[in-house]
């Protein structure tokens, strides 16, 4: 039996919080430069979960993450 991956938003904005924090990808950056870091299989499946949530592959990174809580302020 094939098992289907579902990504979830909060799953997504997770991954792409760990790559701006690597400092790999910067939140200037629109969300399709996330592909580059995503099976190519399951990049798909990302792209249906962002649309579903309203946000556009030329969207910002830093879009996709919202606001954060900065410890030192």
């Amino acid at each position: 039996m094939v098992q289907t991956l579902q990504y979830s938003l909060q799953l997504v904005q997770e991954e792409a919080r760990c790559l701006v924090e690597k400092g790999v990808v910067s939140r200037q950056q629109p969300i399709y430069t996330l592909c580059q870091y995503v099976p190519v299989r399951e990049w798909p499946l990302i792209e249906v979960e962002l649309e579903r949530c309203d946000f556009m592959l030329r969207d910002r990174i830093g879009d996709l993450l919202g606001g954060e809580c900065w410890e030192n302020d």
